[in-house]
């Protein structure tokens, strides 16, 4: 019959080995250990007696796991209610921004309007002055007396004109005034002359009328305060009308002067305040011509920052940036900003972090160390130190075809679908019937072109599933309709979200008489893939990859989320994208299967890709043709690498093939010195910690693999084996067949080679022989694992168990001459021997733990003593036995480790 371990059972049951050792023991069960084997008729009693509570225990666990689901999609309705409110409050502050931006250039445009128009006007008067006192100058001479001098400003200009018109003006005035004065003196004169005046006066009168008219009507010429005498011919009313003609003339000449006075103030304040205006015009005229120039500077440096920035590649907004790694020093970080280091300490001291210069800094230290000091920094991860930033212009966006991963769960007919779409047959040449790699393809449906990336569905390649959703646009997760949800098709989904890729479901094997689509649905609902015909989002399609059903119709919904998500690249620029795949050709070299993703590939090109660099030699399609170049979401095997490089690195294309070999020189030598500082040396602190694991057990491992991604997909299968006591250690690992190199290598370090996909050479093989080196060779993935795991559980040390002989019982106690206390007992379990360890047990408890020091029966010395004989026991450094003691005879034995 079968039998079981009580290992395996505790695992089926969900519970841990002492757990059901426990129940075993109520049970009244044989069981000693994890590793005891249990009959057939044990295993179904126990799984009967426990059948009710491994129901309890798994109502409990899925209660809980329904808990933290239903929390879990509260949570995310909750993050989604308050990620809906904060848009619409930023739309809503983006539209009053708007209109206040709007309202405020309406402002702004309608006060130019205005100043404009101010200022045309204020020309316009100005030119009309100037040109009327230009032509009224050439109207009127200068005075001889005023001919000499010289106008030295625009204001004494403009005084000299208005006075000139004041003067005219005013001169025009008294000579009306004085002709008036004229009639009415002749009036009087007539009176007079009426009332018996003589014929001289009246004729001296009327002779002196002319030149006293003359005089009045040139009197606004002659100076103030200058009276000129009149002919005195004799008799007293001659003097009377002298004096009246000279008083009239000095309040003519006193108007004149006044009216002079007024005239100068007035022009000269009004030349002043067109001076003025025009020094402010002038100067608003220079302002907005700075201002003009400013913009004009402004808007070229952001032009000569864009060219840049395309010449480069990047963003335009992160050419400004400080690069600065993960964990940053201070003193690092202070020579990237180009400020004093004790800037930095001052404000993480006041920040109540206070580092000193060697000391690392977290990513939230250095931002806000950053922002204080005004400085825009961008922080590079491991990953993104070694990828490349681009910045395409959107008018250079062309369509591209879309690039479809394939992923499932291992043997859900991934490869026999797309064998099914390219007419092909890789299955049948794969290991096992399964997919050991991660490749590429590409076929035409209606005149488009669809690229396709197989994965593998192994536990072992979740490396590989994540490289395959992060560089694609669409995943077909497959899901055989008669096996359901599967763990790596639930570790697919994760990635696919994770990368924010669309999934479209193909239900595969539906001609199989127990396939059940409908429940493949209400499977993946839980997952949070649901299908479009329930409300979902996610395209489900059934198929059938044996007999080509459904396969056209998968091919459609693909083109149709192809569409929707309107992919687009630059063809016209320098290629880059990704390895998808590395592999050592014995014949070509290092082979890279690369996924272009960006620009255009040319044979030729220089292309670094990780620490690797080369010409491209040669690029060949799916069916080894040779092709020119490669387009985005081309993907090809390109020749002329200078070594294989990793799956999963990011490649692209230089101009200068110094550059590329500059940049994986400084790739490499950084990767040696972050290898050099893995090395861990004592100090006083560590010295026991080292001790204790020196005693560590060590595998060494030498892997040789056909491809880079089953060395990942080993190593990190390794990593998760538990390595507390044995250490596994892949001392060297590489692509391509097992050479006396690594036969070498493994017999110098006590290693084990592990080729997967991979034969050694016949010198190795003999080599190998030579120096008792063990080679062995794989190519299904989980052998390797379970042979390396079998190695390791071998080389753990045995564990020491405890093995109860046997029980006696102290009747009496006697005192023995130079022996000491003697114990006369009955052996009531077992049978005690004389080499067995003895625990001294007084009412329950251990006082003693320690050997016998004689085992006699009657006189004579025995070896051991059996159950219902009485004996006399003496045990070695105690001498406190008591009557009603229990002595426990028991040995520590050595066991395998099975675990």
């Amino acid at each position: 019959m079968a039998r079981i371990r009580v290992s395996s059972l505790a695992k089926e049951f969900g519970m841990t080995s002492k757990e059901l050792l426990g129940h075993l023991e109520e049970m009244k069960i044989p069981a000693k250990s994890p590793s005891s084997a249990l009959e057939d008729a044990y295993v179904s009693m126990v799984r009967k007696k426990l059948a009710p509570i491994v129901e309890a225990r798994a109502a409990e666990i899925e209660a809980k796991r329904r808990a933290e689901e239903e929390a879990a999609a509260a949570e995310e309705a909750a993050k989604a209610e308050a990620a809906e409110a904060e848009r619409l409050a930023a739309e809503a502050r983006r539209e009053e921004e708007r209109r206040l931006s709007t309202a405020a250039l309406a402002a702004e445009e309608a006060a130019r309007a205005a100043e404009a128009e101010r200022q045309r006007q204020e020309r316009e008067r100005a030119a009309a002055a100037a040109k009327e006192a230009e032509m009224e100058a050439k109207r009127r001479a200068i005075p001889a007396s005023d001919s000499g001098s010289r106008f030295r400003s625009l204001l004494d200009q403009i005084a000299t004109q208005e006075v000139v018109l004041k003067e005219k003006k005013e001169a025009e005035e008294a000579k009306k005034a004085a002709q008036a004065a004229e009639r009415s003196r002749r009036k009087n004169d007539r009176r007079g002359q009426r009332g018996g005046a003589g014929h001289g006066a009246s004729h001296g009168a009327s002779s002196e009328a002319p030149t006293r008219s003359r005089r009045t009507s040139s009197a606004p010429s002659v100076p103030a305060g200058v009276n000129f005498p009149a002919p005195d011919k004799g008799g007293k009313g001659k003097r009377r009308k002298g004096s009246a003609q000279h008083t009239e003339e000095d309040r003519y000449s006193r108007m004149a002067r006044e009216a002079e006075e007024y005239s100068r103030e007035r022009v000269l304040e009004e030349a002043r305040m067109a001076v003025e205006e025009a020094s402010r015009e002038s100067t608003g005229r220079r302002k907005k011509r700075k201002e003009k120039r400013e913009r004009e500077a402004a808007a070229a440096r952001e032009e000569r920052k864009i060219e840049e920035a395309l010449a480069k590649g990047i963003n335009p907004e992160e050419l400004d940036a400080v690069r600065v790694s993960e964990g940053v020093t201070v003193a690092e970080l202070a020579e990237a900003l180009d400020v004093p280091a004790n800037d930095i300490i001052k404000r993480l001291f006041l920040l109540g972090t206070p580092l000193t210069m060697t000391q690392s800094m977290s990513n939230d230290l250095v931002e806000l160390v950053a922002d204080d000091l005004g400085r825009k920094i961008k922080i590079i991860s491991p990953e993104e130190e070694n990828s490349f930033t681009f910045y395409d212009d959107p008018a250079d966006l062309k369509p591209r075809p879309p690039v479809v991963t394939v992923m499932g769960h291992v043997d859900h007919g991934k490869t026999s679908l797309l064998d099914a779409i390219r007419h092909t047959g890789v299955a049948s040449h794969e290991a096992g019937g399964i997919t050991q790699h991660i490749g590429a393809s590409q076929v035409t449906i209606n005149g488009r072109q669809i690229t396709f990336v197989d994965t593998p569905g192994h536990e072992a390649f979740t490396a590989m599933r994540a490289r395959g959703a992060k560089i694609t646009d669409v995943v077909v997760l497959v899901v055989a309709a008669d096996d359901g949800v599967m763990p790596q098709t639930v570790e697919a989904i994760n990635h696919s979200k994770a990368a924010g890729v669309p999934i479209v479901v193909a239900v595969n094997k539906c001609d199989k008489p127990d396939a059940n689509p409908d429940r493949v649905r209400q499977e993946l609902v839980e997952y949070g893939v649901i299908p479009e015909e329930w409300g979902g989002q996610n395209m489900f399609v059934n198929v059938s990859a044996k007999k080509g059903d459904g396969i056209d119709d998968l091919l459609e919904t693909i083109l149709l989320q192809a569409d929707v998500l309107e992919l687009k690249a630059n063809p016209d620029t320098f290629a880059s994208g990704y390895i998808i795949e590395a592999k050592l050709d014995r014949g070509r070299g290092p082979v890279a299967t690369v996924l272009v993703n960006r620009g255009t590939l040319h044979v030729g090109d220089a292309i670094v890709a990780g620490m690797s660099h080369g010409r491209v030699r040669a690029m060949l399609d799916q069916h080894g043709d040779n092709k020119p170049e490669a387009t985005p979401s081309d993907a090809v095997e390109i020749l002329g690498l200078d070594s294989v490089p990793n799956a999963g690195d990011e490649f692209r294309v230089f101009e200068d093939e110094r550059d590329a070999r500059d940049l994986a020189e400084q790739r490499a030598l950084k990767a040696r010195i972050e290898e050099q500082n893995k090395v861990k040396h004592v100090t006083l602190e560590t010295l026991f910690d080292e001790m204790n694991e020196n005693e560590l057990k060590e595998l060494n491992l030498v892997v040789k693999a056909d491809v880079q991604g089953s060395i990942e997909a080993l190593a990190d299968a390794l990593a998760k084996m538990d390595q507390s006591e044995v250490r596994i250690n892949i001392i060297h690992s590489a692509v391509g067949a097992i050479t006396e190199t690594d036969v070498i290598l493994a017999a110098a370090s006590n290693a084990i080679i592990v080729g997967f996909g991979v034969r050694p050479q016949a010198k190795a093989r003999d080599l190998a022989e030579r120096e008792n080196v063990q080679i062995k060779t794989y190519s299904i993935i989980y052998k390797a694992i379970e042979d390396i795991d079998a190695a390791r559980i071998g080389m753990l040390k045995p564990t020491e168990e405890e093995v109860q002989t046997g029980i006696a019982e102290v009747r009496e106690t006697f005192r023995v001459p130079k022996v000491g206390l003697v114990a006369g007992c009955m052996v009531t379990e077992g049978e005690i021997e004389r080499t067995d360890k003895v625990r001294v047990v007084r009412d329950g408890v251990v006082v003693f733990d320690g050997n016998f020091a004689s085992m006699r029966r009657f006189k004579d010395d025995v070896k051991s003593v059996k159950s219902g004989y009485e004996c006399g026991l003496g045990i070695e450094k105690f001498q406190d036995i008591k009557v009603g003691d229990q002595l426990e005879a028991y040995k520590v034995i050595e066991v395998a480790r099975t675990e």
